[in-house]
């Protein structure tokens, strides 16, 4: 007796031939075709307890075919496979009701497990049509972000708590947006909190609320995130930097579902769902007592690891790609890089990660005139990012540097000389790139705005979020550094976190 009677659908007969021997062997019964045709047919005659197809076929894609299976047999398991592997294949193979989704190429014993897993739970009518999805939040083929697509996809429709971590630059707040722009609570407030950008003081406030005259300079009710968010999503960004009194709070949130405002009596019932962030190691904090482990079990309900680029450098034509398309929406010119450029940028580091790369493409699309941007030129700019790289080391504290005051100074002199050489070293290279003609006017403040963003950023996270003492640190009027932080905001918004 069969376990079972499993449709294929593929225009590749070897994969057909290889699926269809390993499924018989787990004991199914199989049956196989090349076009959607032939398998809505067999499903209008109902044929089939489970489906595995192919996303491109030559005569329908599967995707304008799932919301007529769907709707004809809303209970048939369906596995969409593609080597189009893409978020966005993900999302709308879990938004056509597609019981799982497998990226090409895949382990065979990964896709009999799923097919068992599959036949063996109870039907359930989960179908939903299939909307046109536009953009392209998460960039990326590599077997590192398909698993992440895989993971994001399963979790559109939950209220799951989850945690993400990532070096920074990885994308954190790009995944925290995909879970909520794709989720059952899209049409909410999106509403993110950065807690190493604001003082500590003030976290319980921003967070929660207050109530007029619960402290100094209250002098009005404010409604605080959680509120906000009401109905949405709530984004807390390097939540190991939450202090400990705003961490007992968020933990009575996560299990009572309620809070009340700074000053304020009245419980709060709140409907929000939490995405964390953070860069950090929370079981170090942990194991040092700046972080509750209660809180974390809490929020860790669905852990997703972000890899840093270097780990994923086969993703770097596409997000190079990505990155020119931007810009030029932006207003910048479309640009192109060659095969040498694209494959020295693999080779990179990209300690950045995926934010440095950004940045890299912006310098690259408001500073050269070319069209098709070769190895050289990457080459020119990588070394820069090289040389503030090496300034950063130098003027990194040390034991050594800091026993005296004089060997301090020395060294922030040499720091200073080090960075005007590294930048001098840029400039020449750059108007090099130009021959006998000049760059295209505006170069100055093309310019300042790449060294202020990153300058002002370092300022911030030095003084946690403070911008009064970060106005001290830069020597800046406050008013003016608040300004430039709102110019800077949009930027910020656009960058992965």
């Amino acid at each position: 007796m069969t376990a079972g009677h499993i449709l294929i659908a593929d225009d590749d007969a070897a994969i057909r031939t290889v699926l269809s021997q390993a499924l018989t062997r787990a004991g199914y019964e199989v049956r196989v075709t090349g076009t959607s045709s032939t398998l809505w047919r067999w499903v209008q005659a109902g044929e089939g307890d489970l489906i595995i197809t192919d996303v491109v076929m030559p005569d329908e894609n599967t995707f304008d075919l799932l919301p007529r299976i769907k709707k004809l047999r809303p209970e048939l398991p369906i596995i969409v496979m593609s080597a189009q592997n893409t978020f966005m294949t993900a999302i709308k193979a879990s938004e056509g009701g597609a019981y799982d989704y497998l990226p090409k190429p895949f382990d065979l014993k990964e896709l009999v497990s799923i097919v068992n897993r599959a036949m063996s739970e109870p039907r359930a009518n989960s179908s939903k049509d299939p909307e046109e999805l536009e953009g392209m939040p998460l960039v990326g083929r590599s077997s590192a972000m398909q698993e992440i697509y895989r993971t994001l996809a399963r979790l559109m429709q939950t209220d799951l708590t989850v945690m993400v971590t990532g070096e920074s630059g990885t994308g954190k707040e790009l995944v925290a947006r995909a879970l909520h722009d794709y989720g059952k609570r899209a049409r909410g407030p999106f509403v993110a909190i950065n807690m190493a950008a604001i003082p500590r003081d003030l976290i319980e406030s921003e967070l929660f609320g207050h109530e007029k005259g619960a402290f100094t300079g209250a002098n009005a009710r404010s409604a605080g995130r959680f509120e906000q968010a009401e109905g949405g999503t709530l984004f807390l960004d390097e939540i190991g930097d939450m202090p400990m009194e705003a961490q007992t709070r968020l933990l009575r949130v996560l299990q009572q579902g309620e809070y009340t405002t700074v000053g304020g009596r009245t419980p709060i019932k709140t409907n929000v769902r939490i995405v964390a962030a953070t860069n950090k190691d929370l079981r170090i904090l942990i194991q040092q007592g700046l972080f509750r482990e209660d809180l974390f079990f809490r929020l860790n309900v669905v852990p997703i690891r972000l890899p840093p680029l270097r780990e994923r450098t086969e993703d770097v034509p596409d997000l190079v790609r990505h990155f020119f398309k931007l810009v030029a929406s932006e207003g910048l010119p479309l640009k192109h890089m060659d095969g040498p450029a694209l494959e020295r940028m693999k080779r990179y580091r990209w300690p950045g990660n995926i934010r440095e790369l950004e940045n890299l493409i912006r310098r690259l699309a408001a500073l050269y005139p070319q069209e098709l941007i070769n190895e050289q030129l990457v080459e020119t700019e990588l070394g820069f990012e090289q040389s503030v790289q090496n300034v950063r080391t130098v003027g990194a504290p040390s034991t050594a540097s800091a026993s005296t005051s004089s060997s301090s100074s020395t060294s922030a002199e040499s720091d200073d000389q080090t960075l005007s050489l590294a930048v001098e070293a840029h400039m020449t290279a750059l108007f090099r790139q130009y021959g006998d003609q000049l760059p295209p006017p505006g170069l100055y403040h093309r310019v300042l705005r790449e060294i202020e963003y990153p300058l002002i950023s370092a300022a911030l996270a030095a003084t946690r979020g403070n911008q009064i003492k970060a106005a001290e640190l830069l020597g800046l009027n406050r008013n003016t550094l608040r300004n430039k932080v709102r110019d800077l905001d949009v930027r910020l918004m656009r960058s992965p976190r």
